[in-house]
């Protein structure tokens, strides 16, 4: 190693050992009720007093930190307000070509796309809430004057947004335009508008939506109801007065917009701020944990770590903020809540999160709290085995940018491809189906909605260690050419013949049928059998996967003639070919069974990897990468190979967590 390397090497791990201890008390955190850890601050008085099964005794603390005159953004001073080092800086250069190389940034045409559809869009929802005005009798002039306008939040307000990526878009209307109203007429507008597809509205989900396409730009609506007459165009979302007689959803919506203005409001600097979270953001889109409706973080979750490193560190360059995310989420001391700001009580009848009070607010197991008022946890849909995957990222995150800072490595390291299909012996596939497309986007809208219950249930399940949620629905479109072809289908089963055949081929044809299908998969991580125990072993997981039917049919909008769904239980060797790239599962060899001789033969390297378990008993995952880009990633990399690299992907199919049988629900 070279003297430089060597250098620049001791002095980033001291930075970051002055780091972790600035942000941890130094080292002399001090045990906090229930055992959690907490930093050591100056005593406050008064000091409201907390029960004794309150974990986060330390939040009044927290969310006094902060005065009018502090100095500085967040709840804490800052860690250092040192400059980034000459390393830090070269780093961030090579991270900022490797993002462009990765194709993170969308092109001028894109950019001119979206500003024209979010103008066709503006004057779409005045149109529509002027329609809605007429028919409760308003005059022509008083519907004119009602208004309607759209504000756009998520990854385009924040700056961070690619190529493909959706707009998130609030639509805000007065007090006489309903929500029915907006899933009923506005969807109706939208389908007859020229160059609109695609067109499903989700009334069911936590945050009601439409999902629509408009000149091929994907558009995510949510919708907020105002108690006014009429929405200005110059009407300001902070004021938290509009908040007034307002149900929870519209709440909600109305966060999606006023949380964004927040967190830019909030960082030191906007231009870091966003390049350190387009990096984050691609890694934890590749490494498949970027997903809030099945238990990871979204992207608001991960712009609110991203800034709070940000705060830490106000003026470091976004290598640095990246390499000190990783140190810092790795060992952050959950539940302690992340806060970028002191959370405000206000006069208003609406629910602030606040442990103390809310039983359900302190079993949010990575509490990330929203800035606007009222504060919320933009992560209470994690759980125990999507925290414990994301912490296993976090800690591989940390290893691989250290090799970077120190020169051992690559930034295209740190993006490469996750390995859920490769880690687990056995899967479950749930298979939502229809023969219409616009049933079938809102039929598998709602059950992807409905996975993270069933991941819940599974985790209650004795002989799992976890169940590891894949972030996407997989969807398949197969052209049967008779009912008996479209029932196999529905059951999840795709003959060969259908597999390869085209939409031609059925055209004309009496009896034909097109299906469409949405798989979602969940990693099963099998415990391993208890030392001296003898005979099969059952798996039994039928009544988590009853519950989950019966949850999902009992949806308002479940037809039963048209929607099917279907769980199987299948093998790693079994999964369907469309869950890989092409030539991804041919680079993978599967493990030859060793003769008895060989047991006590040294495998080679790669080979011993791959043969060792991919749960072992300390920890249900172990890290492992691939070279390939993946399928659900919202923006393309340049394709990339390495059959070693392949090679080393850990394989769960050994005795230790071998299942003799699977007991799972009935599916219709």
């Amino acid at each position: 190693m070279s003297e430089h390397k060597s250098s620049t090497s001791s002095a980033v791990r001291e930075s970051r050992r002055a780091g972790a201890r600035g942000l941890f008390g130094n080292g002399r955190a001090r045990q906090g009720r229930a055992g959690v850890r907490r930093r050591s601050l100056p005593p406050l008085s008064p000091r409201p007093p907390y029960g004794h099964r309150c974990r986060l005794s330390f939040l009044p603390q927290l969310a006094n930190m902060a005065t009018a005159n502090q100095g500085y953004l967040g709840v804490t001073p800052p860690i250092s307000t040192a400059e980034s080092n000459p390393r830090e800086k070269e780093v961030t250069v090579t991270l900022m070509e490797e993002l462009r190389r990765q194709g993170v940034f969308e092109s001028e045409e894109e950019s001119k796309t979206r500003e024209i559809v979010l103008g066709r869009m503006a004057a779409l929802v005045k149109k529509f809430v002027q329609r809605v005005s007429l028919t409760r009798g308003l005059s022509e002039a008083a519907a004119k004057a009602a208004g309607g306008k759209i504000y756009t939040f998520g990854s385009y307000r924040l700056g961070v947004h690619g190529p493909g990526t959706d707009i998130d878009t609030l639509v805000v209307v007065p007090r006489h335009v309903t929500r029915e109203d907006f899933h009923g007429v506005l969807e109706g507008m939208l389908r007859e508008t020229e160059g609109v597809t695609e067109v499903s509205g989700v009334p069911e989900a936590f945050v009601p939506i439409i999902k629509t396409e408009m000149s091929g730009i994907p558009i995510d609506l949510l919708f907020a109801q105002l108690n006014l007459p009429s929405i200005p165009d110059d009407l300001d979302l902070s004021d938290d007065n509009l908040l007034r007689n307002l149900d929870e959803r519209c709440v909600r919506s109305l966060n999606g917009s006023r949380v964004i203005n927040e967190i830019l409001r909030l960082v030191p600097n906007v231009s870091v701020f966003r390049d350190a979270l387009r990096c984050i953001k691609l890694w934890a889109q590749r490494r498949a944990i970027y997903s809030n409706v099945n238990g990871f973080l979204g992207g608001v979750a991960w712009a609110m770590l991203v800034a709070r490193i940000c705060q830490l560190y106000p003026n470091a360059v976004a290598g640095a903020i990246v390499s000190r995310f990783f140190i810092i989420m790795h060992r952050w001391s959950w539940p302690q809540p992340v806060l970028l700001k002191p959370i405000e009580d206000g006069p208003l009848q609406v629910r602030v999160w606040n442990p103390k009070l809310y039983p359900q607010d302190r079993n949010h197991r990575m509490p990330i709290i929203t800035p606007a008022y009222p504060s919320m946890c933009a992560t209470h849909n994690v759980m125990a085995s999507t925290q414990h995957i994301m912490t296993e990222e976090f800690k591989r995150g940390s290893e691989i940018v250290d090799q970077i800072i120190n020169g051992e490595a690559e930034w295209s390291a740190l993006f490469v491809k996750h390995d859920f299909f490769f880690r687990y012996k056995f899967y479950l596939q749930v298979v939502s189906s229809s023969p219409s497309l616009e049933i079938q986007n809102k039929w598998s809208g709602t059950v992807e909605s409905k996975m993270r219950q069933l991941v819940m249930r599974l985790e209650y399940v004795d002989a799992l260690k976890l169940a590891h949620p894949f972030t996407k629905g997989i969807e398949s479109v197969y052209y049967c050419l008779s009912e008996e072809e479209a029932q196999a289908i529905s059951r999840g089963e795709v003959p060969e013949a259908v597999a390869r055949r085209k939409k031609e081929d059925i055209e004309g044809k009496e009896g034909a049928k097109i299906m469409y299908t949405t798989s979602f998969f969940v990693g099963l991580a099998i415990k391993p059998k208890e030392a001296g125990a003898t005979g099969p072993r059952k798996l039994d997981i039928s009544f988590p996967t009853n519950e989950f039917q019966k949850m999902v049919k009992g949806w308002d909008g479940y037809d039963e003639s048209q929607m099917h769904i279907q769980i199987r239980h299948i093998k790693h060797t079994s999964l369907p070919d469309f869950c890989f790239e092409p030539g991804e599962r041919d680079a993978v060899a599967r493990p030859k069974k060793r003769s008895r001789g060989a047991k006590d033969s040294p495998a080679p390297a790669a080979k011993r990897s791959r043969t060792e378990s991919a749960v072992p008993e300390e920890s249900p995952l172990k890290r492992s990468v691939t070279t390939s880009q993946t399928r659900s990633s919202a923006t393309p990399a340049p394709a990339t190979s390495s059959a070693t690299a392949m090679a080393e992907l850990p394989h769960s199919a050994q005795a230790s967590d071998a299942i003799d049988s699977f007991a799972i629900a009935a599916s219709a």
